[in-house]
């Protein structure tokens, strides 16, 4: 019969390190990976300060399943370009990151008695992962390998999950989610200037991790109105509510970036740290 090991003999190939930070990254448009403005320097400065991890997990917007959750394990994961409209220089754009295979593995046996979780190895690097890490780590020398977002988990399932990975941290890994505090397309507008709503939210978001009130990123359901125009559809609200779930009263938290893009999007970056 197969040996039962521990998570501890699974990761024995990642060195003990000082307890890794854990981010989020306000990602935007896909255009942030060509162009240079005040967002992708923010960026580029974490990058050059953060102590260089031994593996990165990334949990992005734009990897959704439904009724499981899924560890991406291969060694040479594909940059996917999975956007439409943009210029040729956009989907020129490769980061050739190595995989974590092994570490994948374990977290992907770590979690399965908690959630239904599988190994894939089809999905790969979306631009919520590597556009931002083409700012964060340019010379694609980290490994980095994906968890997917269940849409069909609650809110309080993922802030479980999220903390089942909190050993990651001590292991080396910086676990980077990526999403947008607020991200309302249909109310995108170009004239500069925020919507309400999205100032709003925006606000009320920063206020919660200032607090460390992870319940309340819970219930953002009950405020309504003002959830639903913030996140029509919550795929980009969920990968904050891993960041903020890992964080603990040990760290401290600072905002690396800060803005209301196109109107509807946040920009909000954070660290826990």
């Amino acid at each position: 019969m197969p040996r039962t090991v521990s998570f501890a003999e699974m990761t024995e190939g990642l060195k003990a390190s000082p307890r890794m930070p854990v981010v989020f990254l306000g990602h935007g448009s896909p255009m942030n990976v060509i162009d240079d403005n005040s967002y992708t320097a923010a960026w580029a400065q974490l990058g050059q300060a953060l102590p260089k991890p031994q593996a990165v997990l990334a949990i992005s917007a734009h990897w959704m399943t439904r009724g499981t959750t899924l560890v991406h394990v291969s060694e040479r994961p594909r940059t996917i370009h999975d956007f439409g409209g943009f210029p040729q220089a956009l989907f020129d754009q490769q980061y050739p990151a190595p995989g974590a295979p092994d570490t994948a593995r374990a977290v992907a046996a770590m979690l399965k008695d908690h959630a239904d979780v599988g190994e894939d190895v089809e999905w790969g690097l979306d631009h919520g992962a590597w556009a931002v890490l083409a700012k964060i780590f340019p010379e694609a020398d980290v490994p980095v390998f994906q968890l997917s977002i269940d849409l069909k988990m609650s809110f309080q399932q993922h802030v479980e999950l999220a903390r089942d990975l909190k050993g990651l941290r001590d292991k080396g890994v910086l676990v980077m989610g990526s999403g947008n505090l607020v991200h309302n397309l249909g109310a995108l507008r170009f004239d500069g200037q925020a919507q309400d709503f999205a100032i709003e939210f925006d606000t009320l978001t920063a206020d919660w991790l200032v607090d460390r009130d992870v319940d309340a990123f819970v219930n953002a359901p009950k405020l309504g109105a003002l959830m639903q125009l913030a996140h029509p559809t919550v795929e980009h609200y969920i990968p904050a509510l891993y960041s903020a779930a890992l964080a603990d009263d040990a760290d401290d938290l600072a905002f690396f970036a800060e803005g209301i893009d196109l109107g509807a999007a946040s920009m909000r970056s954070f660290i826990f740290a």
